[in-house]
């Protein structure tokens, strides 16, 4: 029988294995992060971690993806910022490639390429990712409301081109160093010009 913890307790232990997702996953990766080291870390039994999260790869997903709010609330202030002032798209380009580039230096968002996240996504619940991409479609349409954008502008196609970019960085590698901040760039305003 499970034992039973107070709100603290349950608070705490959340947090905790959350810290250590964290570190785990900068350090190991997806793959080599597991239930039996977070356990260890946080000092609980295996079964207390299966009482918060049904799958070592929610949890991972749930610490990637509080990294990507603190990113997005970024992002939306400066956005915001520049609402009321006169806006090209070489404006907005630069605080988009600076919200890309800003992506690349946090620890846990940093680690991941592309067999990671696609072995994360390949395990997590068909509704957890789609619900993931609606909350970013729902955050690019809250910061381009700040904006006088074409009435044309499909929100999810923007969006999906957006996720495109960014699995295009897990690439820099493949599209190599010099040319990569360039190539990013372009590929941004892009999508920028389509929008303003």
């Amino acid at each position: 029988m499970p034992k039973s913890y107070s709100e603290q307790e349950r608070e705490y232990i959340r947090k905790r294995l959350k810290e250590e997702a964290a570190d785990c996953l900068a350090r190991y990766g997806v793959r080599r992060t597991t239930v039996d080291e977070l356990v260890k870390r946080v000092n609980i039994p295996k079964g207390t971690f299966y009482l918060f999260y049904k799958s070592k790869e929610l949890l991972l997903f749930e610490v990637i993806q509080e990294q990507q709010e603190i990113v997005n609330r970024q992002l939306y202030q400066s956005v915001s910022g520049m609402a009321g002032e006169p806006l090209t798209a070489e404006r907005l380009t630069d605080v988009v490639f600076s919200f890309y580039k800003m992506t690349e230096k946090m620890p846990v968002l940093r680690l991941l390429d592309t067999g990671e996240v696609e072995l994360l996504v390949r395990k997590l619940p068909r509704e957890v990712v789609e619900a993931h991409f609606q909350d970013d479609t729902d955050t690019i349409e809250k910061m381009l409301a700040l904006f006088p954008v074409k009435k044309e502008v499909d929100i999810k196609v923007i969006s999906a081109a957006f996720h495109a970019i960014y699995f295009a960085t897990l690439h820099k590698a493949d599209i190599g160093e010099e040319a990569y901040d360039g190539a990013l760039r372009a590929l941004i305003y892009g999508v920028v010009v389509q929008i303003l």
